[in-house]
């Protein structure tokens, strides 16, 4: 009778903490997961620390609605296709043989300025024009010598003058080839002696020698210069070449379309004009004309080249200004997985032209890419 009262007290608190241990079991899902599905392979979602722009702890970046608007992002949804192979060239902006020019000094001497001043930096000019003049640097002793064959000259004309007097006086007993004789002596000396004055007078005279604008000017009044030295440089801005120097020696039979980048929202149009034949410095020269663009180009200015050819390759194209740099140096793009959270994705490209670049791997058709602010995305920590 004991035992059955024992019994009847105790077997109730029993169950109901049995039944607590279950309830709470099945609310946390820890301890038991119906047929065919198990929790433990579901990652834990990543837990956000307030409600500001912040790195998770799985790498994604959480970005408040206001803060994306703040930080002007935009987003495009990625498409694949056939996309031309590219090569990426190093290449300067040189002068058109055409319609440019370089002014060297033929001697060596002082720069002196004309009338109208030296040509300077941004001056439109025309061909002929007058740019500076070349004093000849003569030293002491070649000018004496000069000095003095110019006074031995003028001495032998005196001589000569006088005997082609005294011979038309007598040019009725004289032989007529006697006169001759001495009026080509008086004009030959005459001439001997022109030379003379001119080439102690002479000046080296730097005119354009094609119409355009003064790309460079090296010289100031008074400044030393020496034969050969280039003293001015002519471009026509409208008529530019752009040499790159490639290591592939197929690759000039292969070009389809060329383009150039001098840095972001600088690019030009190219248009492939030939390649060399003659190695310079282990590569193949290769020469494109500038068609069109929005950058400004300089002479001897280093750009980028991006040589489209014939073959195709399977790739995303996207703006270059969606590809950054994550801590490892690999190139990623930011994917948006949900309204306020984005993936950095590590990708592989190659340049498409001057304003795009094509994701050949890392990246699928369909996907949502931040194409505008993306390197200030990155910098959230």
């Amino acid at each position: 009778m004991n035992a059955a009262k024992y019994l009847q007290h105790t077997l109730p608190p029993l169950l109901v903490a049995a039944g607590l241990v279950t309830l709470t079991a099945l609310a946390t899902g820890s301890t038991f997961a119906h047929e065919g599905h198990k929790h433990d392979d579901e990652p834990p979602a990543p837990i956000t620390r307030g409600d500001g722009p912040q790195r998770l702890a799985d790498g994604s970046v959480f970005l408040p609605k206001p803060t994306q608007r703040q930080l002007a992002l935009r987003t495009a949804l990625t498409e694949r296709g056939e996309q031309p192979v590219s090569v990426e060239l190093s290449g300067k902006v040189v002068l058109d043989p055409g319609s440019g020019g370089r002014v060297q000094a033929m001697i060596g001497g002082r720069i002196e300025a004309p009338a109208e001043g030296i040509a300077s930096l941004g001056q439109t000019v025309k061909k002929g024009d007058l740019l500076a003049r070349v004093h000849p640097a003569v030293s002491p002793l070649e000018l004496g010598g000069q000095t003095a064959q110019a006074a031995e000259l003028r001495a032998a004309l005196g001589v000569a003058e006088k005997r082609r007097a005294r011979l038309r006086e007598l040019e009725a007993t004289v032989a007529r080839k006697d006169l001759d004789v001495a009026e080509a002596e008086v004009q030959s000396l005459r001439e001997r002696l022109a030379a003379i004055g001119r080439s102690l007078r002479h000046h080296d005279e730097l005119r354009a020698p094609v119409s355009g604008i003064v790309a460079a000017a090296n010289v100031v009044a008074g400044q030393v210069v020496e034969a050969r030295d280039v003293l001015f440089e002519i471009i026509d801005p409208a008529n530019l070449r752009i040499e790159a120097l490639a290591y592939d020696s197929r690759l000039a039979a292969d070009i389809a379309g060329a383009y150039g980048s001098a840095g972001p929202g600088q690019e030009v149009l190219l248009s492939f004009v030939g390649g060399g034949r003659s190695l310079r410095e282990q590569a193949i020269p290769l020469l494109f004309r500038v068609d069109g663009g929005t950058a400004t180009l300089a002479l001897n200015q280093p750009l980028k080249v991006i040589a489209q050819t014939r073959s195709q390759i399977q790739g995303v194209p996207l703006p270059t200004t969606a590809v950054v740099k994550n801590a490892a140096n690999q190139d990623i793009v930011w994917v948006k997985v949900s309204a306020e959270r984005f993936m950095p994705r590590p990708v592989r490209t190659q340049p498409l032209d001057g304003a795009r670049i094509a994701v050949i791997g890392g990246l699928e058709a369909g996907e949502r890419v931040v194409v505008q602010g993306a390197a200030l995305l990155n910098q959230v920590r």
